[in-house]
């Protein structure tokens, strides 16, 4: 039986942030359910392109449509051994939901590991989960990190930063150094 791992997108969540840790958590073994609210199993999210091109902030374009792998309604948090929160936009509206916060205080307030990047972290600071922890996240998403209680950590983007079973990356760049700390918090081992 493989390992679960469960996986919060939403619509125009970060292209990157939903596909590349989703096929690097399956390249290496895991079972990756991946869910969005109000979507069920072979639903679609449509997914947004945010890049760096030296403007003020990030560019958007439009991603690609990904299918989501389980039903939302079906999840029970007891079957996962860790959570992995995309960033994008979605997190702005998904952090309204009151599954979406019980998800992420059981996986807390069970010391699992817990990985977000991103945008992904307003919804750890809607949960009321960061206080008294350091942490990243997108520069912008900085002071909620700071009126949540937590300590917002900047770093550089292809980076990441752990604080117990607590994971986070400013954004895409960071997807190597985000996966690999997220696969240590998990007792993943990989032999070359």
């Amino acid at each position: 039986m493989k390992k679960k791992i469960l996986f919060l997108t939403g619509d125009f969540a970060e292209d990157y942030e939903t596909m590349v840790p989703f096929q690097m958590l399956e390249m290496v073994g895991y079972e990756v359910h991946v869910v969005c609210p109000g979507k069920k199993k072979g639903d679609t999210v449509k997914t947004a392109i945010h890049d760096f091109e030296g403007d003020q902030t990030y560019s958007e374009k439009p991603g690609h449509n990904f299918t989501l792998t389980y039903s939302f309604d079906e999840v029970t948090v007891s079957d996962y051994l860790g959570l992995v929160i995309a960033g994008g936009r979605a997190p702005e509206y998904l952090r309204l939901n009151d599954k979406v916060i019980d998800i992420v205080r059981y996986f807390f307030n069970h010391n699992k590991p817990v990985a977000a990047v991103c945008h992904g972290i307003q919804i750890l600071t809607a949960a009321d989960v960061v206080k008294g922890r350091k942490l990243t996240a997108y520069p912008a998403v900085g002071p909620e990190v700071t009126l949540a209680g937590g300590e917002f950590h900047a770093i550089a983007a292809d980076k990441a930063f752990v604080d117990g079973n607590l994971v986070t990356s400013p954004a895409w760049p960071g997807h190597a150094a985000f996966i690999r700390e997220f696969l240590k918090l998990l007792g993943a081992t990989i032999e070359i």
